[in-house]
């Protein structure tokens, strides 16, 4: 164009510049177009399983321990049901009315329950070197299908907010997850160990019969959630360190509990191992999930873009330059449960039971109760 040239030549390199222009706004559309189509083909690849892992369904997972023993009774066993209603402790029948099925109400004691266990699990997890939180309830839907959930779908367990891109969280790792989304950490920061509070909900998609009854599978529910973000070759250390404190948790109150090493198909996208703890719910005859511990390895961190700079290698030069930085690496995250306060006011209600139909109080939990021994009948 800058040399000399006949002005029809001139003109139709200006037409073929201008249909360069047009065409390459249409490929770049088209390129958006295709990187969403991949990037949601490609969130459908789950996480890479650990070699120990056992292979198959949920009753191909492994008992890796059992702790205590089951609670003897010389009188009737009642499920927390019978128990909480006798102690007017729930009331499910109204939250029915008032929001629907899988609903409740907690009352007098079984409130002070909730909140001794939430503030003794924050106190001791804290001992431990975590940091509290209380996060954001709702997320922005892109959160949590990095997070590896998906939030749209018939089977979905996840609440959308119509007319815009927010979802409910069904756990406080989502919001944490998202905590350090898109930067880059000091490698001197790690680990960052977080223990947050929230409030979660789930739509249960599929759950029914007697085993989802009462407080054991329902919508709404207050939990307290670890989460730790650490470098890779140390994430197997902190899975082991997160499986002990559930333990040493669970042990102080005396329950009598099974802890699982899952099965390759009950471990869901994110996760690279899982264990779980099942602990022994008298009314209700049987083991109950009461808690899990993921190692998700890098899953999360690179779909949210969280990484770590390692400490500068050294250098000859007493300069520094950005070149002489290390590469920056992708963190691990690693999540567990600390207490699920339904499940936990369901194992309580039913292993502590006395034949007065009242209930003991675990001595951790006593201080957190105003040094109360006991939940009694009401007069």
């Amino acid at each position: 164009m800058k040399g000399k040239m006949e002005q029809f030549e001139r003109q139709r390199l200006i037409e073929e510049g201008k249909n360069l222009k047009e065409g390459l706004i249409a490929l770049e559309e088209d390129l958006l177009k295709l990187n969403d189509k991949l990037q949601l083909e490609a969130q459908r690849i789950p996480n890479m399983t650990h070699p120990h892992v056992p292979i198959g369904g949920e009753d191909s997972s492994m008992t890796t321990k059992l702790v205590g023993s089951a609670p003897e009774f010389s009188f009737p066993v009642k499920d927390h049901l019978e128990l909480g209603k006798e102690l007017c402790l729930f009331d499910f029948d109204t939250a029915a009315e008032v929001s629907g099925s899988k609903f409740y109400y907690l009352k007098n004691d079984a409130v002070l329950l909730e909140m001794a266990l939430v503030n003794w699990t924050l106190s001791e997890v804290m001992k431990r070197g975590f940091t509290p939180l209380t996060t954001p309830e709702l997320v922005r839907s892109s959160i949590v299908e990095k997070c590896g959930f998906q939030p749209r779908g018939n089977n979905t367990q996840v609440y959308s907010i119509e007319d815009s891109d927010q979802c409910l969280i069904g756990t406080a790792e989502i919001p944490v997850g998202g905590l350090h989304m898109d930067s880059i950490l000091a490698e001197t920061l790690l680990p960052l160990k977080y223990v947050a509070f929230s409030h979660c909900f789930r739509t249960e998609a599929g759950a029914a019969g007697s085993a989802t009854r009462g407080l054991y599978r329902v919508h709404q529910f207050s939990k307290v959630e670890m989460f730790i973000f650490c470098r890779s070759e140390d994430s197997e250390h902190y899975h082991e360190e997160l499986i002990k404190i559930e333990e040493d948790m669970f042990s102080s109150l005396g329950l009598h509990f099974k802890i699982l090493d899952m099965a390759s198909e009950d471990l869901g996208a994110p996760a690279y191992r899982k264990f779980d703890v099942e602990a022994w719910m008298p009314g209700l005859e049987r083991f109950g999930e009461i808690s899990s511990a993921s190692n998700c390895t890098d899953y999360q961190s690179r779909r949210l873009g969280i990484r770590y700079r390692p400490l500068e290698a050294p250098v000859a030069s007493p300069r520094k330059s950005k070149s002489n930085l290390a590469p920056p690496q992708f963190v691990h995250t690693l999540n567990a449960t600390a207490c699920a306060v339904p499940r936990m006011i369901i194992c309580l209600l039913e292993n502590y039971q006395q034949e007065d139909g009242s209930i003991l109080i675990p001595e951790p939990l006593r201080p957190f109760m105003g040094g109360r021994s006991v939940i009694s009948r009401k007069s």
